[in-house]
């Protein structure tokens, strides 16, 4: 018999989530401050440390921070919308069929439902779960396309009104008049 998983518990205000990794925000926090403590001891660290929160304290680490994080969290939104809302309804026009409990047994047996096979320990191919995370994709794709979308649509109306070309400079205003007067002369 196969071992459940051990369950993690619930990230709560001490913890951070990362993906499937809980960082506790205290531990990491408390190794910031020893190797700032190090870094004003002065030397070769300082710098190195100096130089690594320069680059993560820009803007773009930062916000790609702030996107892995909540992407993270997304995902169980598209999760809960894809099994729990668009699913159902084409379940029930496909009578009743629902694709996670898809699969064909490659051993031999059948059985009733995906759960008894695996179970049973028998070797399936699970179909019902592929439509699934398919699925999944094409919402997370789609939901992405519309937040592009609108921001370009934003930024056109921003960028809309070109700025008026800059005036040539003086050099090159004063050798046109110069050709021009060469021309007539």
């Amino acid at each position: 018999m196969a071992d459940k998983p051990e369950e993690r518990p619930e990230p709560h205000g001490s913890h951070a989530p990362f993906g499937s990794v809980t960082l506790p925000v205290g531990a990491v926090l408390a190794a910031a401050a020893r190797v700032e403590m190090r870094s004003q001891l002065g030397g070769r660290r300082g710098s190195v440390f100096r130089e690594f929160r320069e680059f993560i304290s820009r803007g773009n680490v930062v916000d790609l921070a702030v996107g892995i994080i909540i992407g993270a969290a997304f995902t169980s939104v598209v999760g809960s919308l894809v099994n729990d809302i668009i699913m159902p309804p084409i379940g029930l026009a496909l009578a009743g069929i629902d694709f996670a409990n898809l699969f064909v047994t490659l051993s031999e047996g059948s059985y009733a439902s995906l759960e008894d096979a695996q179970k049973a320990g028998a070797a399936t191919w699970n179909y019902g779960k592929s439509i699934n995370t398919i699925i999944h994709f094409m919402i997370v794709a789609f939901v992405i396309f519309m937040v592009v979308k609108q921001i370009n649509r934003f930024r056109g109306k921003k960028d809309a009104a070109p700025a008026a070309p800059a005036a040539p400079p003086k050099s090159e205003v004063l050798l046109e008049e110069i050709r021009d007067l060469l021309k007539k002369g």
